[in-house]
């Protein structure tokens, strides 16, 4: 638990210093094109806004939001009610599986 939480909190981390970045990118891209979209008088070059704002949205909620709270909540709701989703194909590695991979990959290496 205390490895998964490290790893959580690194992705956290990542995030608000991408979104640092990302940010600076997005507000100057936004001015620009703004802009170039008075001088010019066509609207139609705001249009790269719509893309870069769902993508600043997304991390702006990753690292500030509730994004981790409400796929923490959604992963719980698979867990409890959608189980039948998580079962590996051919269903659980048991030993006689195990045996046989490792048998197979002895005769692999002996081989050589």
């Amino acid at each position: 638990n205390l490895m998964r939480e490290r790893q959580t909190a690194m992705q956290i981390a990542w995030t608000r210093e991408f979104l640092n970045y990302f940010g600076t990118f997005f507000g100057l891209t936004a001015v620009v094109l703004t802009t170039g979209a008075i001088k010019r008088k066509n609207p139609a070059v705001l249009l790269p806004i719509l893309p870069l704002s769902f993508i600043f949205s997304y991390h702006y909620d990753m690292g500030y939001g509730t994004l981790l709270q409400r796929m923490k909540g959604e992963a719980e709701h698979i867990l409890d009610t959608q189980s039948t989703l998580l079962e590996l194909p051919k269903g659980p590695l048991t030993f006689k599986d195990l045996e046989k991979i490792r048998i197979s990959q002895s005769k692999f290496f002996t081989e050589k």
